[in-house]
């Protein structure tokens, strides 16, 4: 899976976008350290467990390095960013419920604006699965040579070692 880059000083208008998801209901905010076992438990029961591994890296950064969308107090989505390496972008996933809603387009844009305003001109998006997305969304490019980029000899799951 290819990695792609973002010109964080070319982003697109986020405040439409906030503002059609909070007209929904859906607060998009850092979670605080103590909703960090919130936070996992979400990504642990809809995604992969190495994304929980990744929740945990974002949560050990100040500010958390993380942003939530939630709705009547329930976890919706989330982006972290400088998980994987430093500039880096992700994981981030919306639950199934939840989505076609722009909760993925708005996790992405607060996590970017906080990585520009960290000070980054460019970030990378790791192992990319929706290229299409990132391409639409924020004008994301391929990086030409980048698959499997550093995610080579990733270790399996311990069902995986046992399976084979």
């Amino acid at each position: 899976m290819i990695d792609m880059l973002v010109r964080l000083y070319d982003l697109p208008e986020s405040g439409p976008i906030y503002d059609k998801v909070a007209a929904s209901g859906v607060i998009l905010r850092r979670p605080g350290a103590y909703e960090k076992h919130l936070v996992e438990n979400f990504v642990r029961g809809h995604f992969s467990p190495k994304w929980v591994s990744e929740v945990a890296v974002a949560f050990a950064r100040q500010p958390v390095a993380c942003f939530i969308a939630t709705k009547d107090k329930e976890i919706l989505g989330f982006a972290c960013y400088e998980t994987t390496a430093k500039g880096y972008f992700g994981p981030t996933g919306v639950a199934e419920s939840a989505r076609g809603l722009g909760l993925g387009k708005a996790l992405l844009l607060k996590a970017l604006e906080a990585q520009r305003e960290a000070g980054y001109a460019y970030a990378f998006i790791g192992g990319v699965g929706p290229k299409e997305f990132y391409a639409k969304a924020v004008g994301a490019v391929e990086i030409p040579g980048s698959d499997p980029g550093i995610y080579v000899d990733i270790l399996p799951e311990p069902e995986a070692q046992f399976n084979s």
